[in-house]
């Protein structure tokens, strides 16, 4: 660095030859005296050691010479003061740098230093050379620091000591000598400086550590060329890339400073083994619990297996990956794994098949898919010497030895090879499957994983999926999940968005867009909230298709504020060995409060609320449908709900805890409730009134109870004579048991308000 030469800064005084009366024997302000015409000063052309000087005999105690010139003082400007003197003849003194220091008015700035140190002259005829640094800057190897008022300085030098001696002084250099402080001024260090040669073999990691430790606040440079480093390595400087850097697989770079996909990218030479590398650090990483993809895309040619990137199959601190977009790029990498094997089930294990033909060759992870499977079962784990695979779920109908498929999806991000992982958060990261990937893998155990404002755009086959209990206590929340299959009927859709297989889930505020199913979910204590998932075609009557799947019974779950689009909540047990009841909890703890449920051009057989049982015996045992709005658009259905016995039938003859009220039905034909309140009126006097419930009764069920009775008026006998009399009531009549009847102890007739339900309290 050179201001003289870049900025075009005049530095230099003028030489004694141009003239003593451009030199000043006072300060160098204007209107000083000057050295033209004194006694004691002459100019001198033939000295031996000097081409030009000037000649000067000490008269005062301390003789100035200063320039009129003005010399600038800039920031970031380091100027050097180099004056060579020798006596000549009587008394020896001594001679130091001086500068006078000048503010924007012209005033001298008195605080500031403005003499240099003095040297002695000891002999004649030696040539001494005096120097000293003027700046701004207060830094080692400055003599004279200013600070930030002055802006320029009357160079020259002072003469003190003895008088009457007589010196020759050469022309006074001032010279730009920034690059003298150039390593203090730069805010890096170069890894090259301590031994990295960048030649992409030689092992660099002692070089960039040296580099680290020696940074001291400043930033670790790492400039073009290709370093190979061979062991792990943290930099906990700041840290800046030229170059590129590689390392072996298990090998990390930990960037605690610089934490994000840019800089990693930078590091590795591109996005994809940036994003790879950095994901590795995050496991390892103490200092930050955030992953910054910086708002970047990443291609991905293949899925990434995070486990076996990071080296660990366990880990449940806290870890966040955010702000970016994950992208799949066609190739033979996504390609589906599909295994077909024969396998013996029994109940007794009812987690575990075995006798696993070609057990070796069948993928962990794997959907299974056979006669008597629910949905979403997947191998969780397999021993090839027992010949067994451990299932994420029970079978529901598959006792025996048959022929299974194993189907193992590729993911974006695949957690599968983590045992245990807890705390894993991805928020604002949209996984662009765009038809050749599924989106994330769950590990098989773990807690609390959260997903917030993600989108799961295009999944070929699953958006998220769970094997295991990893995705006990998780989050799903603001992410929107929109399907690849949007312009085939609903019919035909095979892509579900995301699966369940623990407890304690929460999915609230997402949106979800023509999938075969929204979510298929096992556990209990989940909260589905204020999601709007939608799943209808162009289809004229078109076949709907469920958008929740409760796979167990007692499901403890609450489902509110939702907006149910052309499609329907399936409420089953197909993961149960024993899908009959054996005295466990049956079909209870479901709440629907408060949903908008629509659908259009759909057919009249369409229902929204489907019960269906795997096995006989099972009855209602806590069931809330209240504060819905149910309505069709361009059609009719003929009621909200529906019973499938294509397997078995409920047992409404100990159904308890139903509670069906407050919702509104537009375009439905037959409304539910329950309790049904009848108001019936009865023309002829008689002594059994038969108050019927009719299509009333949800799901097709029976009377068990009659809770209340309320004569609107007079009964009357039959000669409109008033009676004072109460019936006794025997429920559950009729053909279909959906009427109760009114024994009144003598023919009577009038109005009543009767309620009466389906169910018995507890």
């Amino acid at each position: 660095m050179n201001k003289a030469i870049t900025d075009g800064l005049v530095l230099m005084p003028p030489a004694f030859s141009a003239g003593l009366n451009l030199w000043s024997r006072e300060d160098g302000t204007p209107g000083s005296g000057s050295y033209q015409g004194q006694a004691n000063a002459a100019l001198v052309t033939n000295d031996q050691d000097f081409a030009g000087c000037l000649e000067l005999q000490k008269t005062e105690a301390t003789q100035k010479l200063r320039s009129f010139a003005q010399t600038p003082i800039q920031a970031g400007l380091y100027l050097r003061v180099t004056v060579r003197i020798k006596a000549v003849s009587g008394n020896l003194p001594s001679v130091r740098i001086a500068a006078w220091a000048g503010d924007l008015g012209g005033a001298n700035v008195a605080s500031v230093p403005q003499t240099g140190a003095a040297v002695a002259l000891t002999s004649y005829g030696e040539v001494i050379t005096v120097s000293a640094i003027i700046a701004r800057g207060n830094r080692t190897g400055v003599d004279l620091p200013w600070g930030t008022v002055p802006v320029y300085a009357h160079v020259g030098l002072d003469l003190t000591g003895a008088n009457g001696g007589v010196v020759r002084i050469d022309d006074i250099v001032v010279e730009d000598v920034t690059n003298i402080f150039i390593r203090k001024l730069m805010d890096w260090v170069d890894v090259r400086d301590y031994g990295a040669l960048g030649n992409g073999t030689t092992d660099d990691t002692v070089a960039f550590l040296a580099a680290d430790a020696d940074a001291q606040g400043r930033a670790v440079l790492v400039p073009s060329g290709a370093f190979r480093l061979l062991s792990d390595v943290t930099i906990n400087s700041r840290i800046r890339f030229e170059g590129t850097v590689s390392m072996p697989a298990n090998r990390r770079l930990t960037l605690t400073r610089n934490f994000d996909l840019d800089t990693y990218g930078q590091a590795f030479g591109g996005e994809l083994e940036g994003f790879r590398r950095s994901l590795q650090a995050l496991f390892y990483f103490t200092d930050h619990v955030t992953l910054d993809l910086s708002g970047r895309r990443v291609d991905l040619t293949g899925p990434i297996d995070v486990a076996a990137l990071a080296g660990l199959t366990d880990f449940s601190n806290r870890r966040v990956l955010r702000n970016g977009q994950l992208t799949a790029v066609p190739g033979a990498n996504w390609a589906t794994q599909e295994v077909t094997s024969t396998a013996t089930y029994a109940i007794a294990t009812p987690t575990t098949l075995t006798g696993v033909a070609n057990v070796a060759n069948v993928p962990v992870g794997a959907l299974v898919i056979g006669t008597g499977v629910g949905r979403e079962v997947y191998v969780r784990s397999k021993n090839i010497a027992a010949g067994t695979l451990e299932l994420s779920q029970p079978l529901w109908g598959a006792v025996g030895t048959r022929p299974y498929t194993f189907r193992r999806f590729r993911y974006m991000l695949d957690f599968g090879g983590f045992e245990q992982l807890s705390r894993f958060e991805i928020e604002d990261v949209e996984f662009n499957c765009l038809g050749n990937c599924s989106g994330v893998m769950l590990p098989v155990t773990g807690s609390t994983q959260r997903f917030v404002s993600c989108t799961f755009n295009r999944p070929l086959d699953r958006g998220l999926t769970s094997t295991g209990t990893g995705c006990q206590g998780m989050f799903v929340d603001m992410c929107q999940f929109l399907s690849n299959e949007q312009s085939i009927p609903a019919v035909s859709r095979t892509t579900i968005a995301m699966n369940v297989q623990a407890n304690d889930v929460k999915l609230r505020n997402n949106r979800i867009v023509r999938f075969a199913h929204f979510a298929v979910v096992n556990g209990t204590g989940h909260l589905v909230h204020a999601n709007h998932f939608f799943q209808g075609d162009s289809e004229v009557a078109g076949v709907r298709r469920a958008g929740l799947i409760f796979t167990q019974t007692n499901v403890s779950t609450v489902v509110t504020g939702n907006y149910i689009d052309n499609c329907f909540i399936e409420w089953g047990n197909e993961h149960d060995a024993t899908p009959e009841f054996n005295n466990e909890f049956s079909f209870g703890g479901l709440n629907i409060v408060g949903n908008v449920f629509i659908a259009s051009n759909t057919s009249s057989a369409f229902r929204w609320i489907v019960v269906k049982t795997y096995g006989p015996d099972h009855f209602l045992n806590g069931f809330s449908l209240t504060g819905n709005s149910f309505r069709v658009f361009n059609a009719v259905v003929d009621r909200v709900e529906l019973l499938d016995t294509s397997i078995t039938t409920l047992d409404f003859t100990r159904t308890r805890n139903v509670r069906v009220d407050g919702n509104s039905f537009n375009q439905v034909t037959q409304a539910i409730m329950n309790p049904v309140i009848v108001a019936h009126t009865q023309g002829t006097a008689a002594d059994t009134w038969t108050i019927a419930a009719g299509g009333f009764i949800p799901f097709g069920g029976r009377i068990r109870m009659l809770e209340s009775v309320t004569p609107e008026g007079a009964v009357t006998n039959a000669a409109n004579a008033v009676r004072y009399v109460f019936p006794h009531a025997l429920v559950g009549t009729g053909t279909q048991a959906n009427e109760a009847q009114l024994k009144w102890g003598e023919a009577v007739k009038g109005k009543a308000i009767v309620s009466m339900r389906m169910d018995l309290p507890n």
